[in-house]
């Protein structure tokens, strides 16, 4: 059993209790705490739950070296960990740690702490262990823990992938074979969209365990800290054609949460077909996702394009504990952009799949306007329609899948494409929906296809449908008439002798 003395050195260090509000008996004077103790699940939830107890305190992330405060970051990203800094490089398992420097924008400390065989130890700061390349240090930096860490995965050629990447506030990102990174997830987010202003909380300190090779599999422990609550983490990173993350947590409000978001996730939209107004660029895009693809509770599948608005938008889909959503790369074909530097088409798709009922609530989106393609501008989460209670522990579990396409797809056609442009009247607008599937072959339901389109408000001046059974694929265009609105919500499905043959196309329409 072990005792509070064994949990107060489990730590590592006194930086993380210090916080919590938690003495530092135990302690030996002058020393650093025990490096080899039993590591349990149960400590990090023990520590969340202490950490809400007490009030908030920030993270010191002042203590930097003017030098490495002030990186540009084409010096930031020219630190790395030398080879002899890269944890169980050397050893025969799949799995490799690069812990990453504190500077430019990342100057949050995250405490790094390795279980191996049961047994967690603090990883030190080793200004020795890294490439510092043209930053200027007239001393080496001591005590400054880390930014954050990488995750390398070796295949079976031997080779290291980038598989993720844990850093900054809670954010983290992930991929799947042959694919870069693109699409960012959170831990939680809180107040996102809201005029009350948003927090970010942040992981204060990680506890990863060296996996097995039969288990194939990374475990990492997580301790999430903010003004609004403290929770424990953990999540469960598996390898393969898409790399799964299994997330659970455990969360403790300091104060009741009426504004917060599971699974939220953030991509770049800058321009596509549907919203090129304003932009001259010789590409034929510039996104790392193409929209929202939802599974409801009700069993409906729905796609949401995004774009980039002129002014802030959100969205709110109504539902009751959801199958499935998530950010999706439906161009996989460099024509569909023609960037040689970004490769769009490569950047994954992430798929949420809540593990249990999550009960009523709305995926929101979060549409900003930006000008900048280094800005993930789209963001998407759940979020309960039940406020969290100030000291009561909630639990949440999820499944994410960093993609090329998810484990699950709509049984119909679905929408690839959407093109918008000036209509047939001076203030109309015309929009191309192109819809794809295998329904879409079969001549006697082309035959009979209709498409059910809706607009609210507004109307439809006019609607035709394009079907091309060779191609399996149908087109529905027609001109809206926004009737001097600001907004209009548009719903469209295509329907053949009483059949829904696609997934539910919604889009709004903004000046």
């Amino acid at each position: 059993m072990l005792k509070r003395r064994d949990l107060l050195q489990l730590a590592g260090g006194a930086a993380i209790f210090a916080a919590a509000g938690m003495p530092e008996e135990g302690l030996t004077q002058g020393q650093p705490a025990a490096t080899v103790l039993p590591f349990s699940a149960s400590f990090v939830v023990e520590a969340a739950k202490n950490l809400a107890a007490k009030p908030f305190a920030a993270p010191a992330a002042a203590d930097l070296p003017a030098p490495l405060a002030n990186l540009s970051y084409e010096a930031y990203v020219a630190i790395r960990a030398k080879p002899e800094g890269l944890i169980w490089a050397q050893d025969p398992g799949d799995f490799v740690i690069e812990p990453l420097h504190r500077g430019f924008v990342f100057t949050t400390p995250m405490q790094i702490n390795l279980i191996e065989d049961g047994l967690s130890r603090r990883l030190d700061y080793d200004a020795s262990k890294f490439i510092f390349a043209g930053v200027n240090l007239s001393a080496p930096p001591t005590n400054l823990d880390f930014s954050g860490f990488r995750i390398l995965h070796r295949a079976d050629s031997g080779d290291l992938r980038e598989m993720a990447i844990f850093q900054g506030a809670s954010f983290f990102r992930s991929s799947a074979p042959g694919q870069s990174l693109g699409v960012t997830a959170r831990g939680l987010s809180i107040r996102t969209g809201d005029p009350r202003g948003e927090e970010f909380p942040v992981f204060r300190g990680v506890w990863i365990e060296k996996p097995t090779r039969a288990a194939n599999s990374l475990t990492i422990h997580a301790l999430l800290d903010s003004e609004s609550v403290a929770g424990a983490y953990r999540f469960t990173l598996h390898p393969g054609e898409a790399t799964i993350v299994d997330t659970e947590c455990a969360l403790f409000p300091r104060a009741a949460m009426d504004s917060f978001g599971l699974a939220t996730m953030s991509a770049t939209m800058l321009f596509g077909p549907v919203d090129r107004r304003g932009v001259d660029d010789l590409r034929e895009a510039a996104a790392e996702t193409s929209g929202l693809q939802m599974l409801t509770g009700a069993g409906e599948w729905v796609f949401r394009p995004v774009s980039n608005r002129n002014a802030l938008q959100i969205s709110e889909f109504v539902d009751e504990n959801p199958k499935g959503f998530g950010f999706l790369q439906r161009k996989r074909d460099f024509d569909d952009f023609y960037d040689e530097f970004q490769h769009w088409e490569r950047r994954p798709s992430l798929w949420i799949e809540p593990i249990g009922d999550w009960g009523p609530g709305s995926v929101e989106l979060v549409e900003i306007p930006s000008d900048s393609e280094s800005a993930q501008n789209m963001i998407a989460f759940w979020r309960p329609k039940a406020a969290l209670a100030k000291g009561q522990e909630t639990d949440f579990a999820y499944r994410q899948f960093w993609c090329w396409s998810p484990p699950s797809s709509p049984p119909l056609a679905i929408a690839m494409g959407v093109r918008s442009g000036h209509g047939a009247g001076r203030n109309l607008r015309r929009f191309q929906v192109d819809f794809r599937g295998d329904v879409l072959a079969d001549p006697a339901r082309v035959a009979d296809i209709k498409a059910n389109l809706n607009v609210s408000p507004g109307k439809i001046a006019s609607l035709r449908v394009y079907p091309t059974p060779e191609r399996k694929s149908c087109r529905v265009q027609f001109d809206l008439d926004p009737g001097g609105e600001n907004a209009c919500e548009m719903r469209l499905t295509l329907e053949s002798q009483g059949a829904t043959l696609s997934e539910t196309w919604l889009y709004r329409w903004t000046p």
